[in-house]
């Protein structure tokens, strides 16, 4: 994607029962004042209602944010929902929040595109957002 011409979109999302969102309206508000369009989705959406919204609203980037730790079975429920579609969808899907070291290269090789942890400063974050989204040797 060429940012000089449409800002990225972005949308990120509370999967499951995580009621704690005060990080990822900070990280909404970094990427708006970086440029990009950003749409959150709320709290305690299922995988299904955050697919759905993704596809419809034609984001560049999912960013799921969980702090529950329960991020292993979300994203392989959302794996297994995006492979069960008939189009695989064109979004990145990036991980944010408290996950344990050790699952950081488990979800690379489910396909989650960046592994965001609480202590990434805003700078990375909008880097590494900015990196999922550039043409291949462009990053």
């Amino acid at each position: 994607m060429d940012t000089s011409e449409e800002p990225i979109r972005v949308m990120l999302a509370k999967i499951g029962l995580d009621g704690h969102d005060r990080g990822v309206k900070v990280v909404a508000r970094t990427l708006r004042d970086a440029g990009m369009e950003v749409i959150y989705t709320g709290l305690h959406r299922s995988p299904e209602q955050v697919l759905d919204a993704a596809v419809q609203e034609d984001v560049d980037v999912l960013g799921v944010s969980l702090l529950s730790g329960a991020h292993m079975p979300i994203f392989t429920r959302i794996f297994q929902l995006i492979d069960d579609m008939p189009d695989r969808p064109r979004f990145a899907l990036v991980a944010g929040g408290v996950m344990p070291d050790e699952d950081v290269e488990e979800l690379r090789n489910m396909g989650v595109a960046e592994v965001l942890g609480q202590d990434t400063t805003p700078e990375t974050i909008v880097e590494r957002i900015r990196g999922v989204c550039a043409p291949v040797g462009e990053a």
